[in-house]
């Protein structure tokens, strides 16, 4: 925990800097939520197609969701996502024409999550 998700462009590939987002949003989700930073985890899937209303083309997406244990207030939810979508703009260049529509979500994990390590 924290779970963290984005899934994003193909069109993006280029412009979007991963794993410099992925240190800074561990850093505000230690800073905002009370995360560890060893907790932290980021996956990255990239998307091939984006359809925005009728259109299939011109447009570009980011969707960052984020996983975390039980306990957080919606304030706290609100202030690291508000954070999240900062961190995308100024983590992804210009993208050449596209319209980027950028998202985030903070959703908690229920009972049901386990976690194991090994070495």
């Amino acid at each position: 925990m924290p779970q963290i998700t984005v899934d994003y462009s193909d069109r993006l590939v280029d412009v979007f800097d991963r794993p410099g987002f992925a240190t800074a949003l561990h850093e505000a989700t230690v800073e905002i939520a009370a995360a560890t930073p060893q907790a932290c985890k980021t996956r990255f899937r990239r998307t091939e197609d984006v359809t925005v209303g009728p259109d299939t083309g011109g447009h570009a997406h980011v969707h960052v969701g984020l996983a975390l244990l039980p306990g957080r207030s919606d304030e706290t939810k609100a202030r690291l996502t508000e954070r999240t979508l900062e961190l995308l703009r100024e983590h992804i260049g210009p993208v050449g024409g596209l319209t980027l529509h950028a998202s985030a979500e903070v959703r908690e994990l229920d009972a049901s999550y386990r976690k194991s390590e090994s070495a």
